[in-house]
């Protein structure tokens, strides 16, 4: 195999979950435990890098915020790739993810059982961005309203909330709020920042074992989305709101006092969906256009 030229790189696409309790949120903050800076500290030096490893995630999660189904990728160069299984015979991906358990693992009881977890590595197909190509990002948010389903094996991923809720109502509501909006109302505003999104799916159940989850599955979300339309729908199901009352605040595109944005530990990222290998570019290249809603 001939020598790869120095500035010749490969794309990964890493396929991670994370229990979110210990870490400030996915993003890297000066002096704090994040889910990006501990992985990307990992992948540095499992790699052997000369620069700091820098990670693009599908989405940015909140402090507290748990994942299941992150996806990320990263640019590194080709020589470091083809010397990830140093003297064994396994092949890069599966040499990385070995090597990263160990050191995420490293300080955990029993050793490897880390609270992130790169479950896989392949090389990226021609075009793929984890944030950009994404077309779909779908989160669960777990709530105990009643003694019996209140497992303390499930504290850290779950809501106790002290009141029974009324589910029906909680997804009629929630079907109003479907479909593409100006969600500034569930939002926290960033400066620049669109709040155009398109909300494919958004319902509530009760499960066979007592919980109430929420189903929430948008092209993207903007900060506190999830949490805030949790909030509004704990609100109806509590019997304080009727059921019209999310989507009028959804339609005054401007926050509400009474609209609490819930706990972060509910909330998991289950899911990335992308498109075919062939729309990776294009979906990307769609994503990075600010949008706008149509007139009406």
């Amino acid at each position: 195999m001939s020598a790869a030229p120095d500035d010749e790189t490969v794309r990964l696409r890493l396929d991670l979950g994370y229990d979110g309790t210990d870490f400030a949120g996915w993003a890297t903050q000066p002096g704090l435990r994040t889910v990006q800076g501990t992985l990307e500290d990992a992948l540095t030096t499992v790699l052997r890098l000369g620069v700091p490893a820098r990670l693009t995630v599908a989405g940015r999660t909140d402090a507290g915020v748990h994942a299941r189904g992150q996806v990320a990728h990263l640019d590194v160069p080709l020589t470091a790739w083809r010397t990830v299984p140093g003297r064994s015979d396994r092949p890069p991906e599966e040499a990385l993810v070995s090597r990263l358990a160990g050191v995420l693992g490293r300080d955990a009881r029993p050793r490897g059982a880390g609270d992130v977890v790169v479950h896989r590595v392949r090389v990226a197909p021609p075009g793929f961005d984890a944030r950009f190509s994404a077309v779909w990002r779908r989160y669960a948010y777990r709530v105990a309203d009643a003694p019996a389903a209140r497992d303390p094996l499930r504290r850290r991923d779950v809501l106790w909330h002290g009141r029974e809720l009324d589910v029906a109502a909680m997804d009629v509501a929630a079907q109003w709020l479907r479909g593409e909006h100006d969600f500034a109302a569930y939002c926290k505003p960033r400066e620049g920042a669109t709040t155009i999104r398109t909300l494919e799916e958004l319902r509530w159940e009760r499960r066979t074992d007592g919980l109430v989850v929420a189903t929430v599955r948008a092209d993207a979300f903007c900060h506190s989305m999830v949490r805030a339309l949790v909030g509004a729908s704990l609100a109806v199901g509590e019997g304080r709101r009727p059921v019209d009352w999310p989507a009028a605040v959804l339609a005054a595109r401007r926050r509400d006092p009474g609209v609490a944005v819930v706990a972060a530990h509910g909330l998991t990222l289950e899911e990335v969906g992308y498109p075919a290998d062939e729309a990776l570019a294009t979906r990307a290249a769609q994503a990075r256009n600010v949008r706008t809603l149509p007139a009406r």
